[in-house]
C-alpha cells in the first residue's frame, strides 16, 4: 500500500495499467490526447506488481486497472475517468494538478 501511494504522488498524473488490458490502453489514450504526459505502471511487467495490484483493490478500485490517480489522489477506474471526461470536470482536475497549462 505505501508503494502504491509513494508512486501515485511523484507525478501528476499516475496510472497504474496492465499491458493487456485493452480498458488501460483507452485510458491512457485519453490521457496522451489531452497533451498530458502520464507516469505509468504496468503491473504485468513489475517485479512487485501482484502486491500492488492487491494495494489497489483493497483501495476500492474494481477492477484493479486501470488505476488512475491525479495530484496524488485516486480517481477511479476507467468508468470514474470517462464520467469525468465527459462531464468536463477531468480538465479542470489536470489544471489543478499541474498536468496541463491551458
Amino acid at each position: 500500500m505505501d508503494r502504491v501511494a509513494k508512486l501515485a504522488s511523484q507525478k501528476a498524473v499516475v496510472i497504474f495499467s496492465k499491458s493487456s488490458c485493452c480498458m488501460s490502453h483507452a485510458i491512457k489514450r485519453l490521457f496522451y490526447e489531452q497533451g498530458v504526459s502520464p507516469a505509468i505502471y504496468e503491473l504485468d511487467e513489475e517485479s512487485r506488481g501482484k502486491e500492488m495490484e492487491w494495494a489497489l483493490v483493497r483501495l476500492g478500485c474494481q477492477p484493479s486497472v486501470p488505476a488512475v490517480f491525479i495530484g496524488g489522489k485516486f480517481v477511479g477506474s476507467a468508468n470514474a475517468v470517462m464520467t469525468l471526461h465527459v462531464n468536463g470536470s477531468l480538465k479542470k482536475l489536470l489544471k489543478d494538478a499541474g498536468a496541463l497549462w491551458l
